[in-house]
Order: structure tokens, then sequence, then C-alpha cells
């Protein structure tokens, strides 16, 4: 990589391609009953600012404003978006699709979405 990280990544059998606009400033990892379940290390951006290529599925819960997507192969969680981009415009992509270098780079605040809905730093 040549000191560079890389701003490329992929769900697991390479299906669904991401390409972030920058490096991620932090993180965040949630304990709410979706998140703890994928697993996921979000990393947010403008909505539309991230390349996707590839075919995934979506899985909408709860209040009904988010999509999680996912490969429709593998199954990985890849990102979340918003079901209506009015009226949230950000999106969240799983950084454990990307380089662990990258995820290492980032500062990665905790959330409790299960209880409190507040940052436990």
């Amino acid at each position: 990589m040549n000191g560079a990280l890389s701003l490329e990544g992929a769900c697991h059998c390479g299906a669904v391609q991401l390409t972030l606009p920058s490096v991620p400033e932090k993180a965040t990892r949630c304990n709410c009953s979706l998140c703890r379940r994928v697993g996921a290390l979000w990393a947010y951006y403008e909505f539309g600012t991230v390349r996707i290529e590839g075919e995934t599925q979506e899985y909408i819960q709860g209040d009904r404003t988010l999509r999680t997507m996912r490969c429709r192969n593998c199954g990985i969680v890849t990102h979340w978006e918003p079901v209506d981009p009015q009226a949230v415009t950000r999106h969240g992509v799983n950084l454990n699709n990307f380089d662990p270098q990258l995820q290492a780079s980032v500062p990665v605040r905790r959330f409790d979405g299960a209880d409190t809905w507040t940052f436990l730093d």
C-alpha cells in the first residue's frame, strides 16, 4: 500500500465492492439488537458519496427509517442507508469489509443503542 490506506473494500465473496471518499474521522460500534448481531463497525458519510457496486439485499426494521444492506450472495452486511434520503442525509459503511489497517487507523466510539441511546465514552 506504500503507506497509503486503501479506501476500497468488499464483502466476503467480493460481489459487492465499496469505495470510500476519504478515511473516516471516527467509527462507531453500537450494541443495539441489530448491530450487536451483525458485529458492524460503522463509519458515516454523506449519502451518495460512497461508491457501492454489486447486488445487495435490504432489511428494514424498527421505525423503518433505515435499510441495512447485505450482499445477495454471501450475506455480509456492507452498509446501511436511509429509506428516505431527504429525511436522513448520511449512511453508514461497515468498516469490517476493509483492510484491518484502515480500521486500526480510526478512533472507535462505543454507542449504547440498546438502552440509553448515548455514547459510552
